[in-house]
């Protein structure tokens, strides 16, 4: 008898499910990052994803139904906004197809230091405002005339405030007033399609692996704020400034992980690891400046009812002992090139495992090469349950003849029951 939508979106959920809480599933769940692959695999370019809506979700729904994996991945993370929406704004801390990159390409983030290293008692004193004065200024070119609003301070002149009101009518401020209206409304418009389309997925009985994104805390100072070098600097040159930056942001992920999984009903939060790797600071610095404001993101996370997915970008071969100090059974390491293996041995009785199939054999291997590496991941990771399939990180290019010979194997070789 033929599942219904219904039994085959709890089917899926459950196996995940299990696997997140160290359980043995029916099988170890499949869940690929299909991010521009979806483009390639439907012989639309990105560039159009990012023009015209529906082409982004056709592309996104034939890929999903064709390869039916376990949980989905959103087109809102690969497809941010849409390109009239970053053109109108003059977004300067990304290219995207057109823009900067071809258009059959990747979008790319820019990296800068949007703070310099003389504003961190800016950003103590009020970040809110250092946010909408200096740094949206600076990344966005049509932006620009908001750092010559008043103060925020101004408000507080209360029968006074409408003195200020003048100041509003300048030029530069009146077009970055309503340029920020403008886009506001386009992406509205945008989020209300993949609004639309994640709710026909749920209904076609397919669960989404997250719906909210947050960033550890030191990389939201290391990669939005000062950037790689310049927070790799501040490691050596002004250390006690960027740690109180780091604590002090932190809270802020955690409301906006919990906060956001609650409206968008879906308990696992996204969190991309960036700046931690083994190759961007020392054990040492990882530990007094990288770990402890994510574990207490962990645990804020998990007190607030939600389950932490980490994507583990780079090498964490010298950190596994450290990492592994987490609630049992609650949360996702999503590994990209680190030794899986060593991490079942280490963490595998603590969290969940995800990932580790190379990308490059997804896009330039044989079929027979995907099913062994596919089996050799069940066989080492998938042991008592605590593991999900999935590339080593987001998919782009890749063989449609290799993806399929991944899922399949994964669903037929990866059986407990």
């Amino acid at each position: 008898m033929e599942k219904t939508n219904t039994q085959k979106y709890q089917e899926r959920e459950k196996r995940v499910l299990d696997a997140i809480a160290l359980k043995e599933p029916d099988r170890v769940p499949i869940v690929p990052l299909f991010a521009f692959f979806n483009c390639y695999y439907t012989r639309i370019s990105p560039r159009e994803a990012y023009t015209v809506p529906e082409k982004a979700v056709e592309a996104w729904r034939k890929t999903i139904y064709d390869f039916a994996p376990d949980a989905t991945y959103s087109v809102n993370f690969t497809i941010y906004s849409m390109d009239e929406v970053l053109s109108d704004l003059d977004f300067k801390a990304m290219k995207w197809p057109g823009h900067g990159v071809p258009d059959d390409q990747s979008f790319q983030f820019v990296e800068a230091e949007y703070m310099k290293e003389d504003e961190y008692e800016a950003l103590f004193s009020n970040a809110g405002d250092f946010f909408l004065r200096k740094i949206l200024p600076r990344l966005a070119g049509n932006l620009e005339g908001l750092a010559k609003l008043p103060p925020l301070e101004t408000a507080a002149l209360g029968y006074v405030w409408p003195s200020v009101l003048p100041a509003l009518a300048d030029p530069d401020i009146v077009k970055a007033l309503e340029t920020l209206l403008e886009t506001s409304r386009k992406q509205v418009a945008w989020v209300k399609t993949f609004g639309a389309f994640a709710r026909e997925l749920k209904d076609a009985g397919f669960p989404s692996i997250k719906e909210q994104t947050v960033l550890a805390p030191y990389d939201l100072v290391a990669d939005n704020l000062r950037g790689t070098t310049g927070a790799a600097m501040d490691l050596l040159l002004q250390p006690e400034n960027l740690k109180r930056a780091v604590n002090q942001l932190a809270p802020f992920m955690s409301r906006i992980g919990v906060n956001g999984a609650k409206a968008k009903g879906n308990p696992r939060v996204f969190i991309p690891l960036h700046k931690g790797t083994d190759s961007f600071m020392s054990l040492k610095q990882f530990k007094e400046f990288y770990w402890p404001s994510l574990q207490q993101l962990i645990l804020d996370l998990v007190e607030g009812g939600c389950t932490p997915y980490l994507l583990i970008e780079g090498l964490y071969n010298t950190r596994l002992e450290v990492i592994r100090d987490v609630p049992k059974g609650k949360c996702i390491y999503h590994f990209e090139g680190t030794d899986i293996i060593r991490a079942k041995k280490v963490l595998g009785d603590t969290v969940c495992l995800m990932g580790n199939l190379p990308n490059s054999l997804l896009a330039t291997g044989t079929v027979e090469q995907v099913k062994d590496h596919t089996k050799m991941l069940i066989d080492s990771c998938g042991t008592d349950g605590g593991y999900i399939m999935s590339g080593a990180a987001l998919i782009d290019h890749a063989r449609p003849e290799n993806v399929d010979a991944w899922v399949t194997t994964t669903k037929d070789y990866g059986r407990y029951q």
